[in-house]
């Protein structure tokens, strides 16, 4: 039996393989559990000295604890929430860890959360192929789908919630009614709520869930996208838009709600330095708004890792592989040059926010706890997740048997000893003297997609065993 490590990476810069290896060993500092009267049991993850547990935690976390070869699993800490459902199908957004009891905020009575958990389980689903987990989930998950619809769903079919709930605090959206990212996340979780029915074979709900989706994508359309400045805003009450563009904006792409035509006008807008495209992608607040900050002041010009990890995945939505990878080896680059003053990157931390314009942890004047260091819930989407699936390019999908390789030109990367369930796979290219080589290991059999931009693409069965293939002769 092979002794189970995280999987390696391989890139041209090193920093960024140290970065890697640096953050798995951090994460170790990010577990904690239940006290004696607490009913949360099984390992959690939490910001270290944190006294509760978050599902915005929880479901970010997943995405990047997927690759440690199970050495840390992506799931107790979700299934923390979902033990905590109440009968009427409400999941409260943060619990104490100590007592097990909900954290509500005095502008969010209700205790909502980002309802993003359907999109996490599709992700889990996806690297670990557990069909009994899909039909244990989904079930909760329709509950809470319901329970959000009774309590917050107006009769203009769109979502009226506390901006809290958002997570964007401080940022200038202060007649925000119907929030622009809530109403999409709501017709994320529909999207995969869709899918999830689809991989039991539940043909009804896949068809009933896709049609609010269809439903909610209308509307955010209607309602929500201007025509004149190319973008989507949030509404207020009377359902005007207000005028002011947040990083918020970028949520329809996830959806897939903007055409091909809308989805261009808000794209170029990340490469425009007037509007989202700073040095270092991509600031929540819009260059040219007047409440724009370059020290990043919390939500107005800060640029948040999972925001900025949510904008890359967008792209990928509309193929656009080559500008989010450009984007996330900037983004990462900027992450590397904030860690310590001098250069060193081995002595300094991660941080929750950067400033938008150079490289540095972001400043909030009057708030000393901000941004937090070795924030890893953001962090490690970035070193671990972006790395993996944006730098390297590799997208795998267990219950299919597929890898795709998605680069834009070749050059030396790849991964080494990645757990696909009972199969290790590697896959590495570098250059040799008949030309550029891939060399693959594998214990199983595996579809393999290598794509590389604009000149080849090919599919073939991955035998187990060794083997190596020549670029050329594809």
């Amino acid at each position: 039996m092979i002794k189970r490590d995280f999987p390696k990476i391989h890139f041209y810069d090193q920093d960024f393989v140290d970065i890697y290896d640096k953050t798995w060993a951090w994460i170790q500092d990010c577990w904690n559990t239940g006290g004696e009267k607490s009913s949360l049991n099984g390992k959690i993850f939490s910001y270290p000295g944190s006294s509760a547990v978050y599902q915005t935690d929880a479901i970010y976390s997943s995405f990047f604890l997927v690759y440690s070869n199970r050495i840390y699993q992506a799931h107790p800490t979700l299934d923390v929430f979902y033990e905590k459902q109440e009968p009427n199908g409400a999941i409260r957004s943060a619990y104490n860890i100590k007592t097990g009891s909900p954290v509500v905020e005095r502008d969010n009575p209700e205790g909502l959360g980002i309802p993003l958990f359907a999109w996490a389980e599709h992700n889990l689903y996806h690297k670990s192929a557990n069909k009994k987990r899909v039909k244990d989930i989904l079930p909760i998950l329709r509950k809470y789908s319901e329970w959000i619809d009774s309590v917050f769903k107006r009769p203009n079919g769109l979502y009226k919630v506390p901006p809290s709930v958002t997570g964007m605090s401080n940022s200038p959206r202060e007649d925000v009614y119907y929030p622009m990212d809530f109403n999409t996340m709501m017709a994320i979780n529909m999207l995969y709520m869709s899918a999830l029915a689809d991989i039991l074979n539940d043909k009804e709900a896949s068809f009933q869930y896709k049609k609010q989706y269809f439903s909610l994508k209308t509307r955010i359309n209607s309602f929500m996208w201007d025509s004149g400045d190319g973008f989507y805003h949030d509404i207020d009450k009377n359902e005007e838009r207000l005028p002011v563009k947040t990083i918020a904006g970028y949520w329809p792409l996830l959806a897939e709600i903007p055409n091909d035509e809308k989805a261009e006008r808000i794209i170029e807008k990340l490469s425009d330095p007037k509007y989202f495209g700073a040095p270092h992608p991509f600031p929540t607040l819009s260059v040219s708004e007047k409440a724009f900050d370059e020290n990043g002041r919390g939500y107005r010009g800060s640029v948040y890792p999972h925001l900025t990890f949510m904008v890359i995945k967008g792209l990928e939505r509309y193929q656009r592989w080559d500008l989010a990878r450009e984007c996330a080896i900037r983004h990462l680059y900027f992450m590397l040059d904030s860690m310590s003053p001098d250069g060193n990157h081995h002595k300094g931390d991660l941080w929750e926010a950067y400033f938008p314009t150079k490289e540095g942890p972001a400043k909030w004047q009057g708030k000393a706890d901000f941004p937090r260091p070795q924030y890893l819930t953001y962090d490690a989407l970035s070193t671990i997740c972006l790395t993996i699936e944006n730098i390297v390019g590799l997208f795998i999908s267990l219950p299919r048997k597929t890898v795709d390789w998605i680069i834009p030109n070749l050059e030396i990367l790849g991964v080494e000893n990645l757990s696909l369930k009972k199969n290790m796979i590697t896959i590495l290219s570098n250059k040799s003297g008949r030309g550029w080589e891939i060399h693959m290991e594998s214990e199983k059999l595996y579809y393999f997609t290598i794509n590389i931009l604009g000149k080849k693409k090919k599919t073939l069965p991955i035998p187990s065993g060794k083997c190596s293939m020549l670029i050329d002769k594809l």
